[in-house]
Formats: C-alpha cells, sequence, structure tokens
C-alpha cells in the first residue's frame, strides 16, 4: 500500500533532497512550525525522511538513531529513497 502524501509531506521532501536543517524546512514550508514539525515526524515513522547528525570527526552528516522528537532543531534531515520515490511518484 502507498503512502498518499499531503500537500506539506511533498513540500517537505521537496527540501530534502540534500540534508538540510529544520530551520530550512521551516523557510521553505508554508505552514505553522507545529504542523511541519507533525508532518516531519510521521515522514520519519514511515521511513521517507532520516534525521542526521553532522560528525565532527568524519565531517559529514551520518544518520542519527537516536532521534528526540521534541528536540525537531537539533537535527538536519534527508529524504529516503522511498521518500524520494514518492515524491517523484507524485510530481
Amino acid at each position: 500500500m502507498q503512502y498518499e502524501l499531503s500537500e506539506i509531506d511533498f513540500d517537505i521532501l521537496n527540501v530534502l533532497y540534500f540534508v538540510e536543517p529544520f530551520s530550512k524546512i521551516l523557510e521553505e514550508v508554508d505552514a505553522p512550525p507545529k504542523i511541519v514539525a507533525d508532518c516531519l515526524k510521521h515522514l520519519i515513522a514511515k521511513k521517507m525522511v532520516v534525521a542526521m547528525r553532522f560528525d565532527e570527526q568524519k565531517q559529514d552528516y551520518v544518520k542519527s538513531f537516536i532521534f528526540d522528537s521534541d528536540d525537531m532543531h537539533a537535527y538536519s534531515y534527508l529524504a529516503t529513497k522511498d521518500g524520494l520515490l514518492a515524491h517523484n511518484g507524485r510530481l
């Protein structure tokens, strides 16, 4: 069963072709921060988006295996393959 993307889900995925901080998503998506956060959490639960953290040793973003949904600003985000396929299938 394929998940039907809302307009906000679509807009969030549109921003996440590259790793972006929560603040950038808020700039690009025309919705209140709480709604954006809720949609982003839902996309993470559906494995369409992954939370990322900057690793100082590697000097690169790595997938965060621990995600605190109460602190969305502490992470950056990236669409997964499933998220990109869902996004592109809707174009």
